[in-house]
Order: C-alpha cells, then structure tokens, then sequence
C-alpha cells in the first residue's frame, strides 16, 4: 500500500522550496503586483493581467511555471460555478499559482477595504450608470433583487484548467503561503481590514433575546497586513439599515451581495470588544473545483467538489484533495477569511481579501488504489497533524435535487444527516484505504476520531471528521 501522500515541505517535488518561487511571493506580499517579472497571458487571462513564468529546472525533463492571477473584473467570477466558463490559465500538474482573492463584503467599509486599490474598485464598482459585474449569483438575470439574485454571493477567482485532468482522477492543491491583502487607502498604510457579519442567514437571527430583534450587524475588524501581528481587534460596529442600490432596489436586509452602504444610514459603535484580541489564522472559505451535475451553481452551498465549506483550516501548510468531475478540474477560490470558529454561527467568518499560492498535483484514478486518496468522492483536507474528511447534509444535493427549480434552496440543513454522512466516509475511508474491517473501523472512530461542526449556515451543514495521523502504525 501506498501510504504516503506528499504534503507541504516535501521533496519529491523539487520546486516546493524554490527560492525565486517564493521571492516572487515576497514581492507580491508587498506590492500586490499583477506582473512580476513574468510574460503577459494569452487571451481573456492576458486582458486580465495574468502573467506567468518558468521556474529554473532542477530535475532533468522537469518544466514548472510559476503564474500570478490577480482579482479584477476581467478574471473573477460572482457567486457561481460553471463547468464551462473560459478558463483563465491552462497549467500542468506541478505548477503552481499565486491567487488573489476578494471579500464580497468589501462595501461593508468603503474607505477601507476599496478606496485606492485599482482591482477591487473594478470589482465592486456601480452606480447608476454602469455596473461592472452584473452577474451576481446563478440565479435569473432579471431576478427582482438583482442580476443573478444574489444565489452565490462571493467573488471567486478563477477557474484554472489542470490539463490532463479528467473525471475520476484527483486534484492535490497545497496551500504553500497566504498573505492579507493590505488597505490601499494611505491612511491605514500597513493596515488590513474585514468584517464579521451576524446576519440573516445566520443561526442567531431568529434567535435574539435584546431589541431590536432579527437584525444584522456588522463588526469591523483590524489585521496586520504585515503578518507581525497574530491578532485581530474590532475597531467599530453598525447595524444594517435599508439601502437604496444604485438602480433604485431597496434592500431593507443584507439580500444581495455587493451593495454600496449609504454611511449617512448607520450609525457606528466604536464601544466593541475593548481588549479582546482574536487569533488570526488566515484561510479560504471556498475552495474548489467544478461540479458536473448543472452548467450554472451557486457558490453558497458545499458539495462533494468542495466550494464553500468553510473549514478555517485550509490555510498555509494545508493541502486539499479534490475529485475531478469535470475535464481540466476547473479551479477557483474566493471566500477568503481571516480568522473563523468551527460553525460560522453568526453567518460570516472575519471576511476578509487574501492572496494565496498554490500548487497542483494531479492524481490520475488508476494511480489511487492503496492510497489515501482512493474512493474519494469528497473534499479530503490535510495537515502536518490531521487528516479532515467532510460530510455534508446532502453530501451531493446537485444530484439529489436535480428536479428542483433551485437545488440549493432544496436542501432541509441537518446535522443529524451531516454527522451520519462524515461518519459513512470516515469508515469507508479506514475500510477502503487501510484494509480495516467494519468492526475495526468503527472501534478506531469511536476512540480517536474528533467530529466538529464545520458550518451551519451555508444550506448545506456540515460535519467534519479529525483523524489523526499518529494513530496510523509506524513503518
């Protein structure tokens, strides 16, 4: 059996550690260039800013690019997946990617977390003449709230095309390193910011014991954009009030992704959470590869090719484990956040606009038997310590409400069938993966096995499953 499965730090690839890999990061952490010492992209990925360069060779026969995707309206795509969009970068499996990804509730503080910056003011400009991104989820295009009905709400960065990939195989995608975003306003120079929203999809909202009841509030917070600082602070809160879109939509709750906020409507509670301090631990909410079950998905819901399941430990060192449905695999990110509790209960994490760089190995099915990664049909994640499996309410609700006008509001969350769900992969995964009988596999759960929940408020619920490493016998 083939047990090991190269994680981050590994040398079986050679450029995983590459110096001028990772000064190009470097340079990205300060500058957040789009072009860093590297060749224009051909096409759509070229008008967008994508550059790519080879990688000094190391290994005879070896070819490794290193390309830097950069968020702007030409190479992001709003609150849905689809497994036939352009790709913006064709790569091959050893290659890796800088990706830049950009918090949906940037408009939450215009001043801080737009002004200044080319990318995200692109992104999220509107007004009554133009909207730059019309599409705002896979919902109808005259939908009463807005394009696209708000069904997906985050802005994902991508797809990315592994060539080679093919359903049934296995995409690998390391997270090598994350860097936040920094404010481009001068004002907060050094200085990176997002927002926790309670909100309406949130599991508190009808739950509140102070008045008003049923509202939604947003909380400020501050993170060194420099990494020195490990903690967060809130620096204000507002609640919601009714805002008038740019085409004169009335929004008397948070119902679409993306409206500027009219500052003269809130008022600001710089009073919140004096001396508390939050560990950051920057990772990427949504993170995944195309479904085949639909041409058109919400980005809300998680599945089996992963998307927004919200585990705050997809972060630097993690590698995630994806099976390919489609050709190419069809990669994207988006939901970046900078810190976040097992469950989102409130209906966010810190929200926040991050950049990560990645790494792609392809795995093809007939390489899978006698390894980890075999029968996997569901977002696997890995770290130095753990193996994280993820079970789902509707563990694939595409297929399952296939009937349904909107699929995603079919699904009835459960932790009851998300917990029986992580359970059935957790004992296939011991059973299938190392020749455990049944007996064997359940005793192993019942006595080492950790189950968290992952969210409770993106539709579909979902359990993950702990394993841990050190229980597996010494070679």
């Amino acid at each position: 059996m083939k047990d090991h499965i190269c994680s981050t730090g590994c040398n079986h690839f050679s450029h995983l550690n590459d110096p001028d890999l990772l000064a190009e990061f470097t340079e990205a952490r300060h500058s957040l260039r789009a072009n860093i010492s590297g060749t224009k992209a051909s096409g759509k990925a070229g008008l967008g800013g994508v550059t790519y360069r080879p990688l000094p060779s190391k290994k005879a026969g070896e070819n490794v690019s290193h390309y830097y995707v950069p968020a702007n309206k030409d190479t992001v795509h709003w609150g849905y997946f689809s497994k036939s969009m352009e790709p913006l970068v064709k790569l091959e499996s050893g290659d890796y990617a800088t990706m830049e990804a950009v918090t949906h509730h940037s408009f939450d503080d215009y001043e801080r977390m737009i002004q200044g910056d080319p990318g995200v003011e692109g992104i999220f400009h509107w007004d009554a003449e133009s909207k730059a991104i019309d599409r705002r989820g896979a919902g109808p295009m005259d939908h009463p709230v807005g394009a696209g009905g708000g069904m997906g709400v985050h802005v994902c960065t991508g797809p990315i095309y592994v060539n080679g990939a093919e359903p049934g195989d296995v995409l690998e995608v390391r997270i090598i390193d994350t860097m936040q975003r920094p404010s481009a306003n001068p004002d907060y120079r050094g200085k990176s910011f997002g927002v926790n929203v309670a909100a309406n999809w949130g599991l508190q909202y009808n739950n509140l014991i102070t008045e008003p009841k049923q509202r939604e509030v947003i909380t400020l917070y501050e993170v060194d954009a420099t990494g020195a600082q490990t903690t967060a602070r809130a620096v204000y809160n507002y609640r919601w009030a009714s805002q008038t879109d740019p085409r004169g939509r009335v929004h008397p709750t948070i119902d679409y992704p993306g409206i500027p906020v009219d500052r003269s409507k809130i008022k600001l509670n710089y009073d919140v959470l004096k001396g508390y301090e939050i560990p950051v631990r920057p990772h990427f909410g949504m993170i995944t590869v195309a479904p085949a079950e639909s041409d058109m998905v919400s980005s809300n819901p998680p599945s089996y090719t992963g998307g927004n399941f919200d585990n705050w430990r997809t972060g630097k060192g993690s590698t995630c484990f994806f099976p390919v449905a489609v050709p190419g695999a069809m990669f994207s990110i988006g939901d970046p956040h900078a810190s976040q509790g097992d469950a989102e209960l409130c209906g966010t994490a810190i929200e926040c606009s991050l950049t990560g760089l990645f790494q792609f190995i392809l795995h093809k099915k007939a390489d899978l038997p006698g390894t980890k990664l075999y029968g996997l049909d569901y977002p696997l994640l890995e770290t130095e310590s753990e193996l994280v499996v993820h079970g789902f309410s509707s563990p694939n609700y595409l297929k399952e409400f296939a009937g349904a006008a909107d699929p995603a509001a079919a699904i009835k969350g459960s932790l009851d069938t998300a917990m029986t769900d992580a359970f059935n992969k957790t004992r296939r995964f011991f059973m299938d993966t190392r020749n455990l009988s049944e007996d064997e596999a359940i005793s192993l759960i019942s006595i080492s096995v950790d189950f968290g929940v992952t969210q409770v408020v993106d539709g579909n619920w979902g359990v993950h499953a702990i394993i841990q490493k050190d229980i597996f016998p010494k070679k």
